[in-house]
């Protein structure tokens, strides 16, 4: 249950006498029904309230639940007097505190049903006064507040309710619990309710000191609701954490050797370090790929964490073949087709690839940088630095992406390591430029990544792969 869910329920128990206990002593609702009669027609007979067309009888139809014997149903309007708010020109109001406020609409009931002061007029014509409940009637309906001030010329988007032998506070809960029955009957372009519609809302009426009692139970209730609204929030932020969390800690366990058992018959990663570095050598004899100047010795210092001992520190590039996008010249339209994919960062999104944006023609491949399926794209500038994705098929891609082609690796655990928060952390503090953060080439290459053994990475590959769909129902 949500904290104005919890706060609903409160509101529907207290306008349905389930809130506080009955007393008999405190008389009935039909006696003060008609004491409330009796005092309107006083106040018409004194000219203090204009008389208004009697209300339609309440069917057995209308009635929206049961209450207790000693309350009654009635029309709001047989309790109230409604006054209409009135638009000035603007030759008519100021900035400058001259005269009485001026209440404009739901700009000036802040969200705690404060009023918010920023105009004056001296020639008033609908005036409010002290006490009376405001409720916005136009635009944003609902919005209420009990006016603190003397009093305030309010505009045609605010009504103000005068209560007549009923407690103001009541009728303002009333009013909240009864805003999405407003808002429904809201009418034209800019909804909005009339006087029939409010006057017309059909009122339970409890006993006076009953609505006092009332009253002060919300408002002994309510503290509770806000601190149930706290921890509530606490706890969703948790939750929408969660799983995001739990996705760190497995692919974080992954690289530090703790998500699967080591075994000694799989061999050691300096074992397989050397079969890559030897297909390295073969490639580039083979004019395959380029030379690359020799990797700098790790250091202790470099070392983020520890590692099992049949593994082995690397830097990115030992593990494969990198390198940095390209997009061919726009003044050739030639170049851009629908031969290849050609991907930009808005391609990658949560580790997958949209390869049907924007691609690059037969000619366009040869000026494109290429890499073959299996590899893994990496973006290393702006705001989504960092994102990363496994490519299913032969792509090409812009200078805002690096890839890497793993040699005699699993492509999957490449990709779950640079998609770890150990590898995009460490990009993102060690990003230049400064609107826009930017990672180049050669600092991208030279990240240290923890190798397993072969064998041990297919298997970390599949616990991964067992273990992450429990985060996706998570998020669900």
């Amino acid at each position: 249950m949500t904290p104005e869910q919890l706060k609903a329920s409160i509101l529907h128990f207290a306008i349905q006498g389930k809130l506080v206990k009955q007393r008999a002593e405190e008389g009935t609702a039909e006696e003060l029904y008609q004491q409330i009669q009796d005092e309107k027609q006083k106040l018409i007979k004194e000219g203090k309230i204009k008389k208004e067309k009697p209300l339609a009888e309440i069917t057995e139809d209308e009635i929206p639940f049961d209450i207790p014997e000693s309350w009654r149903f009635c029309r709001l309007g047989e309790c109230i007097d409604l006054l209409s708010g009135q638009d000035l020109p603007s030759n008519r109001y100021n900035d400058k505190k001259e005269g009485i406020v001026y209440l404009t609409g739901a700009s000036n009931i802040d969200d705690n049903g404060q009023i918010i002061i920023n105009r004056w007029t001296t020639t008033p014509t609908s005036i409010a006064t002290q006490g009376n409940l405001l409720l916005t009637c136009k635009g944003t309906i609902g919005k209420t507040c009990i006016l603190n001030i003397p009093e305030a010329h309010i505009a045609r988007q605010i009504m103000a309710i005068t209560e007549i032998l009923v407690s103001i506070e009541y009728l303002r809960y009333f009013i909240e619990i009864s805003i999405s029955n407003l808002q429904s009957k809201a009418k034209s372009m800019i909804p909005g309710i009339d006087r029939d519609t409010v006057r017309g809302l059909i009122f339970p009426l409890p006993p006076l000191e009953e609505q006092h009692r009332i009253v002060a139970k919300i408002e002994e209730l309510l503290p509770y609701v806000d601190r149930y609204a706290e921890a509530y929030n606490k706890f969703e932020k948790f939750n929408a954490k969660f799983p995001e969390d739990m996705k760190k800690s497995i692919l974080q366990y992954a690289i530090q050797g703790k998500l699967v058992e080591q075994r000694p018959e799989e061999g050691t990663a300096e074992e397989l370090y050397q079969q890559i570095q030897d297909e390295k050598q073969r490639l580039i004899k083979e004019g395959k790929i380029k030379k690359e100047k020799p990797l700098a010795e790790i250091t202790v210092d470099e070392i983020p964490f520890d590692i099992p001992e049949s593994w082995k520190w690397v830097r990115v590039c030992s593990v494969g073949v990198t390198q940095t996008g390209n997009t061919p010249k726009k003044s050739h339209p030639e170049y851009f087709g629908n031969y290849i994919p050609f991907l930009g960062p808005g391609d990658i999104q949560n580790g997958n690839v949209n390869y049907d944006n924007q691609g690059l023609s037969e000619e366009g491949k040869e000026y494109g940088r290429v890499t073959p399926s299996d590899s893994v794209l990496q973006v290393c500038i702006g705001g989504s630095i960092g994102k990363c994705a496994l490519v299913d098929r032969e792509v090409t891609f812009n200078q805002q992406i690096n890839s890497i082609y793993p040699l005699i690796s699993d492509s999957k655990y490449v990709y779950y390591v640079l998609d770890s928060y150990y590898f995009k952390d460490y990009m993102k503090e060690n990003s230049g430029g400064t609107a826009t953060p930017i990672i180049n080439r050669g600092l991208w290459d030279a990240i240290v990544i923890p190798l397993p053994p072969l064998e041990e990475q297919h298997r970390i590959v599949a616990k991964i792969e067992e273990l992450l769909p429990f985060c996706e129902r998570l998020v669900k």
